[in-house]
């Protein structure tokens, strides 16, 4: 097969975006399909409950839209597009079991979903078992590459470790490390050691609180006592709230103790403002300015992108959802993983070969707001890295970003592959063959 890969220079590269946004302007004029159509299955397998749901449930709005609009334009081979929901419920046995009915007894033809690596692993057996095909949209630890699996979300070169340099660089070289406790924040956290030693840098503590973990107060007076340059947060799901909250109540001086975050953005943190609505009401009006403002995360896209496509792409949000509606990193590379899927089907003409897709996907370039979007040899997209710094507006400002789209390393270099995978593999032992431990969900007063 020949290549197909486009290579823009800037100035094309800008044309071609701005095609591609007036292409998709045109979605709505399409025509719809006629009655008893053939339609394509496909599942979307997300956290719609539990814990996870403030994080998964915008993801599974964004996979949506996408299909919506492909179908608006003909579908795939002519045919329709027909979304097959399925919710994960914040729990990796519920992914497992999904999964398998999506393509066992529902026969979907690809997978759009899971945000946990603990749910992606399981899910990751699955689709092997079957050779089906999922499409994974989360920045996530690495340690692995499966032929069945299109890594849409950073690997660790392309978050972790950029993350953790440039805050030894700007922000201090003395950590504390709190994650949530499963496989994700427990292998990042341990490339992120590696690299602060390295530097001279110390680790003063490190602690972990199950998926949907409430009880953050002894961390936080951790964090106060051995006063941390830096709080590298791998804390997912609306425990990030409990964790916020915490630190407030314990009076840790943002200023003094930096948050660099790895798996927080936008609707994290306007769940966190619902929740201070309700409990805090008389501090509601400067809780930003009071409490977050200065905060860091590190993501290869946000929303304060400034070119005409990431202005388009937030609008058609806006417009289905609501003027409201925050567009996030995972949003944006499960919304495109679909263009990608869609764009690599209709040209080897083949919705049923994981093999035969994958060989036509590496062939294809897609301008996106984060850049051109491109799959590497091992099915890992290529992505450029941003840190942002959230500013009094709850924001987050891009103050720095890699001068190129960079090329996804699963494993980290300064362990051999060996090594990586002993570590993953005490840690599924310690779980009793889980990927996770698990605690009762926190609740957010249902913010979304």
């Amino acid at each position: 097969m020949c290549s197909k890969k486009i290579f823009f220079y800037p100035a094309v590269a800008f044309a071609v975006l701005l095609v591609f946004a007036f292409a998709l302007s045109l979605v709505e004029k399409s025509p719809a399909f006629p009655a008893h159509h053939p339609t394509i299955k496909v599942g979307i397998l997300h956290s719609l409950t539990g814990t996870m749901a403030i994080s998964e449930k915008s993801v599974a709005d964004a996979t949506l839209l996408a299909l919506e609009e492909i179908n608006k334009t003909g579908g795939v081979l002519g045919m329709k597009i027909e979304p097959v929901i399925a919710d994960g419920k914040s729990d990796p046995d519920v992914f497992q079991k999904e999964a398998e009915r999506l393509i066992a007894k529902e026969n979907v033809k690809v997978i759009f979903g899971c945000w946990t690596s603990a749910s992606r692993k399981a899910v990751k057996a699955i689709v092997e078992k079957y050779n089906s095909l999922l499409f994974y949209p989360v920045q996530y630890e690495g340690l692995e590459q499966s032929p069945n699996i299109v890594y849409m979300g950073a690997a660790p070169n392309q978050q972790i470790i950029p993350a953790v340099k440039w805050s030894c660089d700007n922000l201090g070289k003395s950590f504390f490390l709190v994650g949530s406790d499963y496989v994700f924040p427990r292998v990042a956290n341990e490339i992120a050691k590696d690299i602060i030693g390295l530097v001279g840098g110390k680790v003063v503590g490190e602690e972990y609180v199950p998926l949907g973990g409430k009880d953050f107060n002894g961390i936080a007076r951790k964090i106060k006592e051995t006063k941390p340059e830096v709080i590298l947060n791998t804390i997912n799901g609306d425990s990030n709230i409990a964790f916020l909250m915490a630190l407030h109540e314990a009076e840790v001086p943002s200023a003094k103790a930096q948050i660099m975050s790895l798996s927080m953005a936008e609707n994290e943190l306007q769940s966190f403002k619902d929740y201070f609505q309700k409990h805090y009401p008389q501090e509601a009006g400067h809780f930003i300015e009071k409490h977050l403002a200065g905060m860091y995360a590190c993501w290869n896209y946000f929303e304060t992108i400034d070119n005409p496509l990431n202005l388009d792409f937030i609008a058609k949000f806006r417009q289905q959802y609501g003027k409201n509606y925050k567009v996030t990193d995972p949003m944006e590379a499960a919304y495109f993983g679909v263009y990608l899927w869609s764009k690599a089907v209709n040209e080897c003409k083949d919705v049923d070969n994981p093999e035969n897709i994958l060989n036509y996907l590496g062939d294809i370039s897609i301008p996106a707001p984060e850049g051109i979007i491109t799959i590497a040899d091992n099915n890992h997209a290529r992505k450029t890295v941003r840190i942002g710094r959230l500013n009094e507006r709850g924001d987050f400002d891009i103050i720095w970003s890699s001068k190129n789209p960079v090329d996804p390393v699963p494993y980290p270099s300064f362990r051999d592959k060996t090594s990586w995978e002993h570590f993953l593999n005490e840690l599924y032992q310690k779980w009793n063959g889980h990927w996770s431990s698990i605690a009762e969900p926190f609740d957010s007063g249902g913010s979304r």
